[in-house]
């Protein structure tokens, strides 16, 4: 089993996503200025640290795009 863990601020998110048995982390970021510009740090241990601007005006689309970019995690 995989656990999503979620904490949302005014203007930011972060996320972890990691496995339920041994709690190993499978990826973990962090949205910045959600509803100004935008800016998402996505990890995945192991690799480089990835960097997008994303259009973020509500928590919701950034939401959206986290869990598309959490899934391929998931994926791959």
């Amino acid at each position: 089993m995989k656990i999503l863990i979620i904490n949302a601020g005014s203007s930011s998110l972060k996320y972890q996503f990691m496995k339920y048995d041994g709690g190993e982390v499978l990826a973990k970021g962090l949205c910045e200025s959600i509803g100004i510009d935008g800016r998402m740090t996505h990890k995945i241990p192991g690799s480089e640290d990835e960097q997008m601007d994303i259009t973020m005006p509500t928590h919701g689309t950034e939401l959206t795009s986290d869990m598309t970019i959490i899934v391929d995690t998931a994926q791959g």
